[in-house]
């Protein structure tokens, strides 16, 4: 594995809290909610070496077609990094969880065929940062694949996005934002966008702040800008 040296802190995050409520909420919404299948979809045809950013407590690991190498798997937060553990050696394919944050990767440059993002650029402190760290450890040609929920196309309930995000909602959910923009974010940090399409989770009854949701892949271009 190609990790190098950083100074971070091994708990850059830490919400033991919000911790235990999504492990209990996660599992129910991928058994009951249908996320699964969304899981399976982002991660169809992966190959080689693949970094999860913000692996929370695993529930991606299952869905690695077997074509893939290695999973690192990064996880900040203490309790869903155990977890995470546990669900790894669970895995069909080798996955190693470490600890780090996704604006200091802990890996060297180019050294990953694949970048995974899942319901994890809504709560990274630093989400410009963060993106650039994961165009700068893929290869050339690298695919950034990502499922994340993001700003609501509709103006009612973008309103209760941002208010939502400028009160209660990062303190009760571990820091998430409901109003960021990926696709914005992923193509201002370099990406090319590839096919993508937009989701709404759950799919009937009253929205969420974190219903609108989007799903595809970004590649790192071959060009250096």
């Amino acid at each position: 594995m190609h990790l190098r040296s950083r100074k971070l802190p091994r708990d850059a995050v830490h919400h033991p809290v919000f911790a235990r409520f999504y492990a209990r909420m996660s599992v129910t919404a991928d058994l009951r909610g249908g996320i699964a299948a969304y899981r399976e979809e982002l991660l169809a045809g992966l190959s080689g070496r693949v970094i999860e950013v913000g692996a929370g407590n695993g529930l991606n690991f299952p869905h690695y077609p077997r074509a893939v190498s290695e999973v690192v798997a990064l996880e900040p937060e203490r309790s869903l990094r155990q977890l995470a553990v546990r669900a790894g050696l669970r895995a069909e394919v080798p996955v190693d969880v470490v600890p780090g944050a996704a604006e200091a990767l802990p890996v060297k440059s180019e050294a990953f065929d694949a970048a995974v993002a899942s319901l994890v650029l809504c709560s990274v402190r630093e989400l410009p940062k963060a993106l650039a760290e994961i165009r700068r450890v893929l290869r050339p040609g690298g695919e950034l694949r990502f499922f994340e929920h993001g700003r609501a196309p509709g103006r009612a309930l973008a309103t209760v996005q941002r208010t939502a995000d400028r009160t209660v909602w990062p303190l009760l959910f571990g820091g998430c934002h409901t109003a960021r923009d990926p696709l914005a974010a992923i193509e201002a940090a370099g990406f090319e966008l590839g096919t993508y399409r937009r989701l709404r989770i759950p799919e009937k009854g009253v929205p969420f702040p974190s219903s609108p949701c989007v799903l595809g892949v970004a590649r790192n271009p071959f060009t250096v800008e």
